[in-house]
């Protein structure tokens, strides 16, 4: 399993992208800190986005395209990360040879990854780096096996589309991501309550603040989706990891 979006393992950068196709990057490099302690298990959250990751492990490179998740998961970190790279893209944004609705909760791994190189649909190509993975995502869209549907990512953001049917609305997005857009909109809600959370805001405050009915409301959603309580949200112990948290276009809107 890629070993990605991580929150608070040293080593990690993040960025968001101006490229219509991409939400984020990241990248996980081995920390050279003295004591530096790597955590032994990472919390992996649900996500409504698929990515691209690249990590290595073991001595070897591997590549995977990951679909969205439904449910969090814990994944043991027993050596520690080796390194990673992912770039995660926007609602909307779908491989023609990898339909998202077949990739939710799973992913496809490259037949075969080097340092450099890895295998997609059949042509082997470089693998990205953090600073030119809008480059790469260009040469997918040339290619025509990256496409958009900027309809999604419209609706997702919270416009209205005048000329389009809720119904037809509605394939649109479970074509393109997967998921519902009541599933997205909890995910992400949950998503922006755990980040609250961490960051010190009380839970009483956060079931307001997000849209929850009230705290036991917000309680099951945050089991459901982030696999924690607020309490342990607010004071993750050493020797845990959660997965990178940041807001997206379908962040729930007030």
């Amino acid at each position: 399993m890629a070993l990605d979006r991580f929150d608070g393992i040293p080593g990690l950068d993040h960025r968001p992208s101006d490229s219509p196709y991409v939400e984020r990057v990241y990248q996980v490099v081995e920390d050279g800190t003295p004591g530096a302690s790597a955590p032994q298990r990472m919390v992996s959250v649900a996500n409504s986005n698929w990515e691209l990751t690249a990590w290595k492990s073991g001595g070897a490179t591997h590549v995977s395209v990951r679909g969205p998740e439904t449910r969090p998961t814990v994944v043991p970190l027993d050596d520690g990360p080796g390194g990673a790279l992912g770039v995660v893209f926007r609602h909307g944004a779908f491989m023609r040879s990898l339909p998202v609705p077949g990739l939710v909760d799973t992913s496809v791994t490259s037949p075969h990854a080097t340092a450099r190189t890895f295998v997609l649909e059949g042509e082997e190509w470089e693998i990205p780096t953090y600073e030119n993975a809008e480059t790469f995502v260009d040469r997918l869209v040339r290619a025509g096996l990256l496409v958009r549907d900027p309809l999604v990512a419209d609706v997702l953001a919270g416009d209205t589309p005048l000329l389009v049917t809720p119904r037809s609305v509605q394939r649109r997005v479970a074509a393109a991501t997967g998921l519902t857009q009541g599933s997205i909109r909890q995910i992400e809600r949950a998503r922006q309550a755990a980040m609250l959370l961490r960051r010190g805001t009380a839970a009483s405050e956060v079931a307001h603040r997000v849209g929850y009915h009230d705290q036991p409301h917000l309680a099951r959603s945050l089991i459901r989706f982030i696999g924690r309580r607020a309490t342990q949200l607010q004071r993750l112990t050493g020797g845990e990891a959660l997965s990178l948290l940041y807001k997206t276009d379908a962040e729930v809107r007030q």
